[in-house]
């Protein structure tokens, strides 16, 4: 089967270039200007494996800096409040909203995108365990949400795997297993995947494609 876009973040729309961050600061470009100078930082951004040198804004967000200037459009803006989990991006291992992460902040800590997953398990050409199962579950339509649902779905197995509870595990589990794996079922799943919208609806598939690289 050929694989879609859509499982592997290379789908999606760019905002208008300047992102919603002021260029202007009085009347002149902001790049040529003193105060300009006074908000802006040299980062290194640890992206997918790779080392980023860039001179980034105090007021971008990651998800600002990964889609303008460094053509990493998995992320997508939905919300831009933290709200929808398109934009989610794996920061040191965990989680995260890129569109509320100050890029500034994000100096030397290891960041993955959708674009970094395919070849993360050994083989260079081979896709994620996951983005393969959301192929075989056909687990996304328009594939708007996706790149943030695998993120997510990544970032919630290594959790659970580390015995971090939800609002959805039962007391008893906390007390029969409380330092070991969460037990995932398909509730858990949900429970723990509640922050990622699909306007499409196609959450019954997405779960499955999670069950299936839990078995």
């Amino acid at each position: 089967m050929g694989t879609d876009d859509r499982a592997t973040g290379t789908a999606g729309h760019r905002p208008p270039a300047d992102g919603g961050r002021p260029r202007e600061v009085g009347g002149e470009a902001a790049e040529d200007t003193e105060e300009a100078l006074a908000i802006r930082s040299r980062v290194t951004l640890r992206i997918n494996g790779r080392a980023h040198s860039l001179t980034v804004d105090h007021r971008a967000t990651l998800l600002d800096v990964l889609r303008e200037d460094l053509d990493l459009t998995g992320a997508k803006k939905g919300c831009d409040h933290g709200q929808c989990g398109a934009c989610t991006v794996l920061v040191d291992g965990r989680r995260a909203n890129s569109c509320l992460l100050p890029a500034v902040a994000q100096d030397d800590r290891e960041i993955v995108t959708v674009e970094g997953l395919a070849g993360s398990e050994g083989d260079p050409d081979a896709l994620h365990p996951l983005q393969r199962a959301f192929l075989d579950r056909d687990a996304f339509q328009c594939g708007y949400c996706t790149p943030g649902q695998l993120c997510s779905a990544i970032g919630m197995l290594a959790e659970a795997e580390a015995g971090h509870p939800s609002a959805a595990t039962p007391p008893q589990e906390l007390c029969t297993h409380p330092n070991g794996p969460a037990a995932l079922g398909r509730d858990e799943i949900r429970e723990r995947l509640s922050g990622n919208l699909c306007r499409c609806g196609a959450y019954p598939h997405i779960v499955s494609a999670v069950e299936d690289v839990i078995r």
